[in-house]
């Protein structure tokens, strides 16, 4: 079974909102294993609306129509469905009801205006979660059906769960259950790894299950998603893990995390792990790379303090030597069991001015390593940020034994 997303409002298209409620119901979707190939958004006029959402009913089995409920002139997706359907629209006096006690609970008077979120289109049936005053639509045409759901997310979600999603798997006649997993990377390019992963995903083409997708995400490196289909969740999740272990195989140590986990969240898992805490001596960041690790270690049980400055690159000591000097420095100071220290190289050494240094302290061990970086000033901190924690990451995972 198919089912498209159709997202209304003007607002959307213009950028003033971002739409993540087409981003969340699609994930529903593929939980429940409805397939959804088209989400569009389109913005308040009745011809372009309607001219969507049949072109929606067309190439799809159900459409969710997500925007346009409200009491307002713009408002109009009650009529556009009801034109779709053919059919008129009729005021429900009970849930005119049930809107005007809502204002009243709040200690406010329901206006003329709110009336016209109780038109439900002949044949339509109003969704029984109610969290807002506007009412949820689910719409028949033919063997096909429309859903109407509001744009406000809680409001949504609430519909979807309590309603909608029950509703289409009940259509489908299938209780099929797709799922995802994405392994993040840090070190090779997009074409890269396609190239590392080009015979597995010629062999998965021919399969058909699970299926190989990347996602570039800037300064957060590349994203590979396995995507696999199952009667119920433990065959789908047997199926992504057998696919995790290939490719982790084929990429090595390129992967760094999975799912929502960054790098600073695998390198304090690593040392938490093992019992390290860590000061940082920043010559170039500025901070960055300490905000972003107390952000998680919010008690600062791991990631004890850091240290920023730029004197840490003087003119009269090579930046390397200035890296492994101020690691070492932060460690005493703060007492901690590792010292980590980036820092830039001057621009009259015998390196690229773009050269970040980095230098790693765990007890009397020393580890170094340079990179040469693009980008902005902005840019060119935040890549430096990420290399210096992936540097930190391998560096203990090559000497965990």
């Amino acid at each position: 079974m198919r089912c498209e997303v159709v997202a209304i409002g003007t607002e959307l298209l213009l950028g003033q909102i971002v739409d993540t409620n087409s981003s969340w119901i699609g994930e529903q979707l593929a939980l429940i294993g409805i397939d959804s190939h088209f989400q569009v958004k389109v913005g308040d006029n009745f011809d372009r609306m309607a001219q969507t959402i049949r072109h929606a009913l067309d190439r799809s089995d159900a459409v969710i129509c997500c925007g346009g409920l409200g009491p307002t002139q713009d408002d109009i997706t009650r009529e556009v469905i009801a034109a779709i359907m053919g059919v008129e629209l009729h005021r429900d006096e009970a849930i005119v009801e049930k809107i005007r006690l809502m204002f009243e609970s709040r200690g406010r008077v329901m206006v003329d205006n709110n009336r016209r979120q109780a038109d439900i289109p002949a044949g339509a049936t109003p969704i029984a979660q109610m969290p807002g005053t506007a009412p949820g639509l689910i719409c028949p045409i033919g063997d096909k059906v429309i859903y109407a759901v509001p744009g406000v997310p809680h409001e949504m979600r609430t519909m979807m769960q309590g309603t909608i999603l029950a509703d289409l798997q009940h259509r489908s006649g299938e209780t099929a259950v797709i799922r995802s997993r994405v392994l993040r990377t840090w070190g090779d390019s997009e074409s890269g790894l396609a190239q590392r992963l080009a015979d597995r995903i010629d062999q998965l083409d021919a399969q058909g299950n699970p299926t190989l997708a990347f996602q570039a995400s800037g300064m957060e490196g590349i994203k590979v998603r396995i995507t696999a289909k199952a009667a119920d969740a433990a065959a789908v999740d047997a199926i992504i893990a057998a696919e995790e272990s290939v490719i982790r195989g084929l990429l090595s140590d390129v992967i760094f995390g999975v799912d929502e986990e960054s790098m600073e969240v695998v390198v304090l898992n690593m040392l938490g792990a093992r019992g390290l805490t860590m000061a940082i001596a920043e010559g170039l960041t500025g901070g960055v790379l300490a905000a972003r690790l107390s952000e998680i270690d919010h008690r600062m049980a791991i990631f004890r303090g850091a240290a920023v400055s730029a004197d840490f690159a003087t003119a009269d000591r090579p930046a390397a030597d200035s890296a492994a000097a101020a690691a070492a420095q932060v460690r005493r100071d703060f007492g901690t069991d590792v010292g980590l220290a980036v820092v830039a190289a001057r621009t009259h050494e015998e390196q690229p001015s773009r050269t970040v240094f980095m230098n790693l302290a765990i007890g009397e061990a020393r580890y170094a390593q340079s990179v040469a970086l693009p980008g902005d000033r902005n840019r060119f901190r935040n890549y430096a940020v990420i290399n210096v924690l992936n540097f930190l990451r391998q560096t203990l995972a090559a000497n965990s034994h």
